[in-house]
């Protein structure tokens, strides 16, 4: 796994193997969110809109969404809502605006409350259009906005006057008074396009005056995160630390998976591997204690990160791997009567391929000659955390039988020397792997048949012990 790429399947295996603990870290992280919605108190938000007539540039609309928000505009709101403990300063994080499509600004209230946060918004509003208004002059230096006018209306007195002299000039019988009437005419058409450039110059009236498309609408429903979002995003992120915590952890394994490894570590050579059915939940072995208990109910005694089994041939064929792993020990060991096997505590796999090795060592075809007959088995379990093998009896040497995956290279070297300190020579490796037996062919031998064979190997043991 730790030289893999991590795939889809990979994702799928966790998720079907580890389905109770990712059920139960969902729950504590819905939990979670549960709590951290007791944390935070709900909030509401209350929009109101407000149409600016005319025609606006874009950069307008961005200058008026500022001061829609600017600190003058929230502190005079929060003068006059006058709410206990909050000032302008509180509200700053509370109230936002933006520009929509048809020159509308969006001004947005956020509080504790639907009330509230109604309240909020429209005084925004209020306050935002009172404060526009006012810097473009409508409430500004009366004076000021009625000398335009005056000009104008001083500009057609002179227009007037100015076609009462080119009358009184005459109809423009002599030069004089030609030159005369000319001059009045370039004299008026001079005073017409100052006026136009005038109004041109003259600040449009519409765009002070701001329509307020109604009061905010009380809010119905929690503002984001919501209570429901909290617990749901609580529950998702406990389910993908858990997977991601799975794949971080196949990453880092050192487990040993490849063949050369595992015969380098145990400082031996392969002689086969064997096949071992897969058990049924019901038929694994029974923890006690508390752990193995929790370790059950949440399905970690189930091996996540092996390869899903293969579907197996036939109970002839699972034979033929057992038999040829006794005939090549006989054929290595032609004088050996006795091997001991040696079998890593905790290793189910290969404690009951040990025990379907000793069954077929002691069903031996081959002829009653004694020196080529199969060596008898005799099974040992031994701990990898602090490895301690029988001593040296009347033994020609050590077969050790695993499963791929299961240990690291430093306990196998620690079990290969505990067998070099009880003077047993590693003479061989056999690998054990699971496969699906197929439930509709009727084996040549029955299931269990290994079970008395692997009792009489721990009785063996503990004769010995």
């Amino acid at each position: 796994m730790s030289d893999d790429t991590i795939r889809l399947v990979t994702i799928g295996r966790i998720i079907s193997r580890r389905r109770r603990l990712l059920a139960v870290l969902a729950v504590v992280g819905a939990l979670v969110g549960y709590g951290a919605s007791l944390l935070f108190p709900p909030s509401y938000t209350a929009s109101a809109s407000v149409l600016l007539p005319g025609q606006w540039e874009e950069r307008e609309l961005l200058t008026q969404v500022d001061i829609a928000t600017s600190s003058t505009v929230v502190d005079r709101a929060a003068a006059t809502l006058g709410w206990t403990g909050v000032s302008g300063r509180d509200l700053r994080d509370r109230v936002s605006a933006k520009a929509a499509d048809g020159n509308i600004i969006m001004i947005s209230g956020t509080a504790d409350t639907p009330e509230r946060a109604q309240q909020l918004s429209d005084q925004m509003v209020q306050q935002f259009v009172a404060f526009a208004a006012r810097l473009v002059g409508d409430n500004t230096d009366p004076e000021a906005a009625a000398r335009p006018e005056a000009l104008r209306q001083m500009v057609v007195q002179t227009s007037r006057r100015i076609t009462e002299l080119a009358d009184a000039a005459g109809p423009g019988r002599t030069v004089e008074s030609v030159q005369t009437r000319t001059e009045l005419a370039k004299l008026r058409t001079a005073l017409q396009e100052a006026v136009k450039k005038l109004d041109q110059a003259a600040p449009t009236p519409n765009k002070a005056n701001m329509v307020v498309m109604g009061p905010a609408a009380r809010p119905v429903g929690e503002a984001p995160p919501t209570r429901t979002q909290l617990v749901v995003a609580g529950a998702l992120l406990f389910f993908l630390l858990a997977v991601i915590g799975h794949l971080t952890a196949a990453r880092m394994s050192r487990r040993l998976r490849a063949e050369p490894e595992i015969a380098a570590a145990l400082g031996s050579s392969l002689l086969g591997t064997v096949d071992v059915p897969e058990e049924r939940p019901a038929h694994r072995p029974e923890g006690h204690g508390p752990r193995a208990r929790i370790r059950r109910l949440l399905g970690l005694d189930v091996r996540w990160d092996v390869p899903t089994p293969r579907m197996s041939g036939d109970e002839t064929g699972r034979q033929i791997r057992y038999r040829r792993v006794c005939a090549r020990l006989r054929d290595q060991l032609p004088g050996a009567r006795r091997l001991l096997v040696v079998v890593p505590d905790g290793d189910e796999t290969a404690r009951r391929a040990a025990g379907q090795l000793v069954t077929e060592a002691g069903s031996d075809p081959s002829p009653a000659s004694s020196s080529r007959g199969f060596p008898v088995l005799r099974v040992v379990g031994v701990s990898v955390d602090r490895p301690m093998v029988p001593d040296r009896d009347d033994e020609s040497g050590a077969l050790v039988v695993l499963s791929a995956g299961s240990w690291t290279a430093g306990e196998l070297t620690g079990l290969a020397e505990a067998c070099a300190d009880a003077r047993h020579e590693v003479v061989g490796i056999v690998l054990a792997g699971t496969i699906r037996a197929r439930p509709t062919r009727a084996a040549d031998r029955p299931r269990d048949a290994a079970t008395p064979a692997l009792a009489v190997g721990d009785d063996a043991t503990g004769g010995s012990g």
